[in-house]
C-alpha cells in the first residue's frame, strides 16, 4: 500500500483495489507474456469486465495486504480470474475479472494458444 492510496478517513480508496488486482495479475502473467514488443501486441490480454464485492474497510498500514489470484474458468478466447484481497485475519474484497486474449494489431480477440492454456491450468483451483 502507498500513502496516497488512503482517503481522508485513512481507508484505502475502493478504486485502488482494481490496481492491486492488476498488479497481482501482471506478476502472475509475467512468465507467459512475450518479451518483445511485437509479440506483446499480438498476444495481449485485455480486461473486459471487473466485479468487486467489498467485504470490509482496508485501513492504510505499513504491512502489505495479500492479493490471491486464480483461474475460475476458461474458454477459447477468454478466461475469468478470481481474487481475494486479504490478510490472515480479514477478507477485504472478493472479485472477478473477465480477460480476453487480444491482438492489438488487428483490434480483435484471438484464441488462447496451447501454451497459454497450459499456463492457466496451473492456476485453476480444483
Amino acid at each position: 500500500m502507498r500513502w496516497a492510496d488512503a482517503d481522508a478517513y485513512g481507508h484505502i480508496n475502493n478504486a485502488l483495489f482494481l490496481q492491486y488486482m492488476e498488479e497481482a495479475r501482471t506478476r502472475m502473467f509475467a512468465e507467459v507474456l512475450p518479451t518483445d514488443e511485437e509479440g506483446r501486441r499480438q498476444k495481449a490480454f485485455v480486461v473486459a469486465r471487473s466485479i468487486v464485492d467489498y467485504r470490509a474497510p482496508l485501513q492504510y498500514r505499513d504491512e502489505p495486504v495479500d492479493v490471491h489470484v486464480w483461474v475460475v474458468k476458461g474458454a477459447a478466447a477468454s478466461f475469468e480470474l478470481g481474487y481475494e484481497i486479504r490478510d490472515a485475519d480479514q477478507l477485504y474484497a472478493e472479485a472477478t475479472t473477465t480477460i480476453v486474449a487480444y491482438n492489438l494489431n488487428t483490434g480483435r480477440p484471438r484464441r488462447l494458444s496451447d501454451d497459454e492454456r497450459a499456463f492457466l491450468s496451473r492456476y485453476t483451483k480444483s
